[in-house]
């Protein structure tokens, strides 16, 4: 979806087509007056996520969590694509930390389950498709690796004790899906919200610290606020091996039109198949 078509729906949802594009991604977004405006692909399972999306609003609502809310409670339909209306946050004051993450999990991990079902955390779901869309880009032998890997670590991680009892989490638990406005820290992004072993949002910021840079003081930040270290279990090795096996695949899908993705590829899949847990991995 482009943006021509994206304003397009926004005008048949009603909405001024002159609206400010946010972001233009897995849905667009737009900006207008007080609301925030996403229009989604016109796919028929996208209809539903949107409605999940907007009842998730409604019980983090509910339940008092700092957290984006809904303007409208049902998605409009227009030509196929869901329309979904928020109320606009406050400017950013300041970037959010890993601490500012962490309260809200500690949050959110507190709540029971909603009256309407979750999905899983359907970690490794995307890795054939994206292997898929890599195609010669990448060696066939990287892409065996990765699905030997995909189909180990799923097995696995259906087996872990969790230390966590399981139940709600974000499921995208990056300080990016955290905006710090004027009311304090509120979770955006709700989309990914699963029903599954809580740790998955705690190995995302273990992950950041071992592959991606992030500073050891603000990872145990994280660590106090929340209130516990997911290092400390078993499990961790295999949930941070099946998000490492989903991230090299998700890189790989661009590397058919980007050097830059190709080359961080094949870094990703050498230090795996190296066994370095310490090689640097760069944001794509």
């Amino acid at each position: 979806m482009d943006e021509a078509r994206a304003r397009d729906v926004l005008a048949g949802a009603g909405v001024a087509s002159d609206a400010e594009l946010l972001a233009l991604g897995e849905n667009a977004v737009f900006a207008t007056g007080d609301l925030v405006v996403k229009v989604g692909r016109a796919a028929p399972e996208l209809l539903d996520r949107a409605r999940r999306e907007l009842g998730i609003a409604r019980w983090l609502e509910d339940h008092d969590v700092p957290s984006v809310r809904a303007a409208e409670p049902e998605p409009r339909l227009v030509d196929g694509h869901p329309v979904t209306l928020w109320h606009r946050l406050g400017a950013a004051l300041r970037p959010a930390e890993p601490a500012d993450l962490a309260e809200l999990l500690r949050q959110v991990h507190a709540l029971p389950s909603p009256s309407f079902e979750l999905p899983r955390r359907e970690l490794l779901g995307g890795v054939e498709r994206w292997l898929r869309l890599a195609g010669d880009a990448i060696e066939r032998s990287d892409a065996d690796y990765l699905r030997e890997r995909r189909d180990g670590f799923a097995a696995a991680a259906a087996a872990l004790t969790p230390h966590l009892p399981p139940g709600p989490i974000h499921g995208d638990a990056l300080p990016r899906n955290v905006h710090v406005g004027p009311d304090g820290p509120v979770l955006v992004d709700l989309e990914t919200f699963s029903a599954d072993l809580r740790e998955h949002d705690l190995v995302v910021m273990a992950l950041s610290r071992d592959r991606y840079g992030l500073p050891v003081e603000a990872y145990d930040a994280f660590v106090t606020a929340y209130g516990w270290d997911v290092r400390e279990w078993d499990g961790c090795a295999v949930l941070r091996g099946a998000r490492e096996t989903a991230s090299c695949a998700w890189v790989a899908q661009h590397a058919p039109t980007n050097p830059k993705a190709l080359a961080e590829f094949r870094r990703r899949v050498a230090s795996l198949r190296d066994g370095d847990a310490e090689v640097r991995w760069y944001p794509f």
